[in-house]
């Protein structure tokens, strides 16, 4: 029996759980074995946990030493008897001071076979996250993970809102497993609710799904990382932020695409004037997003669907022979940080693994190049229209067989240290070009040349980016098109 908390009211379990704040996790394990009578968890020594590598062993060792109840492997709620599920996941402060999750929230195994017969409301899963106890503690690089503090603690209740999107989400990935497609399962199909690998060896570790000979990762339901960097900025962490609401009704990504679809063969001048906006001089760069917000009904591009669901909106123009002139851009990358990671916890991975961009794309006309060299911005936006929109994101096997080329390449001459010699005014490095890999390649990506990061080295080089070759982009977009058209 407990008598610290009244294991059937979630309220009590809060209210007990909150008297960790200001802790580390190294408090609670000494203070708690010092008290302890029982010999029974002496395998969960303070050794245990320090070499321990597991994600999940912070959890257990709050569970253990903090809640003292022993590790329980069956499937229902770690607090069955209020329904309340324990997470114990970690947030970082951003160079820019911002909060945000460090990683997804990762809930509860797939199993391919059983999960088929399931709804959400039937589902385990909605079992072990209807009501979470969240527990967030500070990662802080470079130290012990005994030593990480815990700052914040409540319960979290999915909110009534979230609940549509993320029945939507559950449906998409059961609807692919039924398909025979779950080795194509990826966290980018989806918006709130992902199916993620999970463990240090979930990308190298397969098992059998039900209609398909295929292998397939082991896969379980998480909340993507955007999700919960949003609930930790505003249940968590209450701010004044306001955030534009998108006014949809039905599947939330058939509102998206058939709303921005309806204005297809607008030019910008049209959209402008539909709009009311108008710029005075130089075009702003930004025009063509901001008219999709417009469209979708919004004030600001501070849409808070596209927040959870880390929906990156690119605009991309394409020419009349169909061919795209520019190149994807994606976040720039630290030198040191990529020279250490490996390809399962790399950033260029998790955030391609996860991330699903609205591409929006507006095609010029024949009229247009005529305008173009002397950049008349106000005759080329007249012959510059809207062609369609999609959601996309990346395949499995582009990740795994192209993108993880040039990450090798560019990791490797990191280490190796780059090479870079001038031809003219132009100068250029060994890394990754866009004729060595069919979907993407290393270039610049700082504000000019003296927008650097420290290499391995110590030396310093101009900032460098991933960006999604343009060929590559309109073979996606243009298939994307012609299955629109079916």
């Amino acid at each position: 029996m407990n008598y610290y908390y009244d294991e059937f009211s979630p309220t009590s379990i809060e209210l007990y759980a909150k008297k960790l704040t200001g802790f580390t996790f190294r408090n609670i394990l000494e203070h708690e074995i010092t008290l302890s009578e029982s010999t029974s968890l002496n395998k969960y020594g303070i050794e245990y946990f320090e070499s321990n590598a597991a994600k999940g062993s912070l959890g257990h060792l709050i569970e253990l030493y903090y809640f003292h109840y022993m590790l329980n492997p069956c499937s229902s709620a770690d607090f069955n008897k209020a329904g309340v599920e324990l997470k114990v996941t970690p947030y970082k402060i951003n160079k820019n001071s911002t909060r945000s999750a460090k990683e997804r929230l990762v809930l509860t195994n797939i199993d391919y076979s059983k999960v088929i017969n399931e709804t959400l409301e039937t589902s385990h899963l909605l079992d072990k996250c209807n009501l979470i106890l969240l527990i967030y503690y500070l990662y802080t690089k470079g130290i012990n993970k005994l030593d990480y503090t815990i700052n914040y603690v409540q319960l979290f209740q999915i909110p009534e809102k979230d609940l549509d999107i993320i029945r939507s989400d559950f449906n998409k990935i059961i609807n692919k497993i039924k398909s025979g497609d779950a080795h194509n399962l990826s966290e980018g199909d989806t918006l709130y609710l992902g199916a993620c690998t999970k463990g240090a060896t979930a990308n190298s570790s397969y098992t059998s799904q039900p209609f398909s000979d295929v292998q397939a990762k082991h896969r379980a339901f998480c909340f993507k990382n955007s999700y919960m960097t949003y609930v930790l900025n505003t249940y968590i962490i209450p701010k004044k932020k306001t955030y534009d609401n998108i006014q949809y009704s039905g599947d939330f990504e058939n509102y998206i695409f058939n709303t921005i679809n309806d204005s297809t063969g607008l030019s910008i001048t049209e959209l402008m004037s539909n709009y009311n906006i108008n710029y005075m001089g130089s075009r702003p760069k930004n025009l063509e997003s901001s008219l999709v917000f417009k469209i979708l009904g919004l004030k600001s591009n501070n849409a808070e669907e596209f927040i959870k669901a880390g929906i990156k909106v690119k605009t991309i123009r394409l020419e009349n022979s169909q061919s795209l002139k520019e190149n994807i851009s994606l976040p720039a990358f630290d030198f040191i940080e990529m020279s250490k990671e490996s390809w399962d916890d790399s950033k260029i991975n998790t955030y391609l693994s996860e991330t699903k961009f609205l591409f929006v794309v507006f095609k010029k006309d024949s009229e247009y190049k005529k305008y173009e060299d002397i950049t008349d911005y106000p005759n080329m936006d007249k012959h510059l229209h809207l062609y369609f929109a999609t959601f996309w994101n990346m395949s499995n096997s582009d990740i795994e067989n192209e993108v993880k080329v040039v990450w090798s390449k560019t990791k490797e001459r990191l280490n190796e240290g780059i090479k870079a010699k001038k031809h003219g005014s132009r100068t250029f490095n060994n890394l990754p070009s866009s004729k060595e890999n069919r979907v993407c390649h290393i270039r610049p990506h700082g504000k000019n040349k003296d927008d650097t990061l420290p290499l391995p080295s110590g030396q310093v080089f101009t900032k460098q980016s991933f960006f999604l070759n343009a060929s590559y982009v309109r073979d996606e977009i243009l298939a994307l098109k012609k299955e629109q058209r079916n």
